[in-house]
C-alpha cells in the first residue's frame, strides 16, 4: 500500500489563504472598475426682459396672369421697404425670408357629382420679410403702417435680446446648482455621499419662442397703432452631472 506524502501544515496555509483571498481580490477589482455613481438631469432658467423684436411680415397679391400678380406684390412690398429704411431700419435687419408664385385653380363639379378638370384662374405670389426692430417702442406703430402699405399676412413676432449670452450663462448656473441640490437629495435619502463628479453635459438650451401676430386684423381695420407688449423671455438650460458616490 502506498501513502500520499503529508504536507506540513505551516505549508499548507498560505495555499488556503491564497485560495480563500483569490475571490475577494476579484470582486475588490470589478468594484474598483464599476464603481457606484449617479446621474441627474436639471433644467435652469433665467428671465429678462427684451430690448428687440423680429417681425415677419408678408404681402400677399392674387391676379389672373403671373406678371400682373408678380407686379402687384413688387410694387406693394416695395412701400413696405421704403417705409422701413424711412423709419430708421438698417439694411442689416431687413432680409427677404420667403418668396413663391403659385398656380389658382378650380375644381368645378360635374352634373354627375364629380368632378371635372380643374381650370387654372389665376396666380398668387407671396413675398415674406425679416424685420428686426432695435427700438421697442417703435414697433407698435411700425406694424400699423407697414399693414397700411401692403402687409396681408401675418407670420409672427419674436421678442429676443441683442446680447442674451449673460441670461443664457445665469440659466446654465441655475441648472448646475440645481442638479446639485438634486443629487444631494437622494444620496442623503440614500445614506451615502457624493464623491467626484465624472461627467457634466448639456443637452440642450431652449430660446424664446415666436408670438403670433393675433392683432393683425385689427390693423387692417383701425387706423391706430398695434398695441403691443414685450414682457419677459425666459431662457432655459438642461444638464446632465454624473458623480461617483462614497459609500
Amino acid at each position: 500500500m502506498k501513502f500520499l506524502p503529508l504536507i506540513p501544515l505551516a505549508a499548507a496555509l498560505p495555499l488556503a489563504s491564497a485560495i480563500t483571498l483569490a475571490p475577494l481580490a476579484a470582486t475588490a477589482q470589478e468594484t474598483a472598475q464599476n464603481p457606484a455613481v449617479i446621474s441627474v438631469s436639471a433644467t435652469g432658467s433665467a428671465s429678462v426682459v427684451p430690448d428687440m423684436a423680429r417681425l415677419d411680415l408678408t404681402v400677399q397679391r392674387q391676379a389672373k396672369t403671373a406678371r400682373a400678380a408678380l407686379d402687384a406684390n413688387n410694387k406693394a412690398m416695395a412701400a413696405v421697404l421704403a417705409e422701413m429704411k424711412q423709419q430708421g431700419i438698417e439694411e442689416r435687419d431687413l432680409q427677404t425670408s420667403n418668396f413663391s408664385i403659385q398656380p389658382q385653380y378650380d375644381y368645378p363639379k360635374s352634373s354627375s357629382g364629380g368632378r371635372k378638370a380643374p381650370k387654372l384662374i389665376g396666380y398668387s405670389v407671396s413675398n415674406s420679410l425679416t424685420v428686426r426692430i432695435r427700438d421697442l417702442s417703435r414697433l407698435g406703430s411700425i406694424l400699423d403702417k407697414s399693414v397700411s402699405l401692403g402687409v396681408n399676412s401675418g407670420g409672427g413676432i419674436t421678442f429676443t435680446t441683442d446680447k442674451p449670452a449673460p441670461v443664457i450663462e445665469q440659466a446654465r448656473k441655475n441648472a448646475v446648482a440645481s442638479a446639485i441640490a438634486k443629487a444631494r437629495t437622494l444620496t442623503e435619502a440614500a445614506g451615502v455621499s457624493l464623491g467626484r463628479i465624472l461627467e457634466i453635459s448639456e443637452t440642450n438650451r431652449q430660446p424664446p419662442r415666436p408670438r403670433a401676430m393675433a392683432r393683425m386684423e385689427t390693423a387692417m381695420a383701425a387706423d391706430a397703432a398695434v398695441p403691443v407688449a414685450a414682457g419677459e423671455n425666459s431662457y432655459s438650460v438642461t444638464v446632465n452631472i454624473r458623480w461617483a458616490l462614497d459609500q
